[in-house]
């Protein structure tokens, strides 16, 4: 399926609301996090300068966000989101590949935490995230490139 990635703005921030609930309001609410407007614009408002809405048909269909830390040479994979219309159609698989082609290049690792009950886990189990720590709520996975010769 085709995509295009564009900056995230101000006005998409009700979008970003709505596809927050969507995505992860029932995962939130089985861990017992924080689900609700404020708690979400919280979230949607975090690293927005990194924010990237995946876009399809010309219209908003999910939100990328990744950001480097040089001082620990890692990528982190803050947040990807995608309306259940479009998931299960590689668009997650994509866009995550790209950044550990990224990370590979640089021989950076990345990061990121997935709630406990999100299915996503498998994703990026099979992307080569391995889990390293957790919370009371999430698993913590890194990616680690393989050591070039």
């Amino acid at each position: 399926m085709e995509f295009s990635l564009r900056k995230a703005v101000e006005t998409d921030v009700e979008f970003l609301l709505e596809l927050r609930e969507t995505t992860m309001g029932q995962y939130l609410r089985e861990v017992g996090m924080p689900a609700g407007r404020e708690a979400y614009l919280e979230r949607v408002h975090y690293a927005f300068d990194q924010a990237e809405i995946i876009v399809i048909n010309d219209a908003p269909a999910g939100l990328f966000k990744a950001q480097f830390n040089p001082e620990i040479n890692e990528w982190y994979l803050v947040q990807i989101q995608l309306h259940p219309d479009y998931q299960g159609k590689g668009i997650a698989h994509r866009l995550i590949s790209t950044l550990i082609n990224k990370a590979d290049s640089s021989g950076s690792t990345v990061g990121l935490s997935v709630i406990k009950t999100n299915p996503a886990q498998r994703l990026y189990s099979r992307l080569g995230f391995e889990r390293v720590g957790e919370t009371d709520f999430e698993y913590l996975m890194q990616y680690t490139p393989a050591k070039t010769a």
